[in-house]
């Protein structure tokens, strides 16, 4: 669940989805137009392209596609035009939701996002109404059996903000302008990473019982298998289902 901020319950559901829907590499590359066209096609001039590159390669995508990508976006070759928009809401059991999309028609994306909401229980709000639960943060999953020694040194001296295991990974999370850095070096160490993003952590959480779960989950399916939703960010807690 890319929204969630507990690792040990997100990992699994999370590669599973993306794995299945084969969507994983659309997102990116649209995130690699948009990103090009904002900032240029320099992925050392422009931290956001060079974050979306990264995901790429984590991806194993081909270096030609997300290069035809960035040529998208700088307009050396013609592509379709992606408007940024967010959406805010209440699920199931009043969790917060926000929700980060690229789309080519937005009259399309709005209406299909609020049907989601509405046929689970939920509301789609104001911008604003959930955005101030959310702050931005980096965020490198690394593999548990590593030594918490290493993992440390490695983190906090390239300026993270704080290491801890989460079931069997450590997570190491960073402030936005530091991720980056924290980054590279844990790539020049050698250390395995799983996943490597900035990410929207809520600063509160909300408890789902059993009663909202089957509910707010898919909900949260139906709004990540949609090929204009990038991510899903939410402020839930719970007891993951028996598969």
């Amino acid at each position: 669940m890319s929204g969630h901020n507990k690792w040990s319950t997100i990992k699994h559901k999370k590669g599973a989805l993306d794995a299945k829907r084969g969507k994983l590499w659309t997102k990116i590359l649209k995130e690699i137009t948009v990103a090009a066209k904002l900032g240029g096609g320099d992925i050392n001039a422009n931290p956001r392209l060079r974050l979306a590159v990264d995901q790429a390669k984590a991806a194993n995508m081909p270096k030609d596609n997300f290069e035809r990508a960035i040529k998208k976006g700088t307009g050396e070759l013609e592509g379709v035009t992606y408007e940024e928009v967010s959406y805010e809401g209440y699920g199931p059991g009043g969790v917060a939701i926000l929700i980060e999309a690229m789309t080519d028609n937005k009259n399309r994306t709005t209406p299909e996002v609020r049907s989601y909401f509405a046929k689970f229980g939920g509301d789609l709000g104001a911008m604003g109404s959930v955005a101030y639960l959310f702050s931005k943060q980096g965020q490198i999953v690394l593999e548990g059996d590593l030594a918490e020694d290493k993992v440390m040194e490695v983190a906090l001296e390239a300026g993270a903000d704080d290491v801890a295991l989460d079931g069997d990974a450590w997570v190491i999370k960073t402030a936005p302008e530091s991720y980056q850095a924290v980054k590279d070096a844990v790539d020049a160490a050698g250390l395995p990473v799983i996943e490597a993003k900035l990410i929207m952590a809520p600063s509160t959480s909300v408890q789902l019982g059993e009663d909202k779960l089957k509910s707010f989950l898919k909900l949260i399916d139906l709004l990540e298998d949609n090929d204009d939703v990038q991510n899903v960010w939410h402020n839930a807690e719970y007891d993951e289902p028996e598969e």
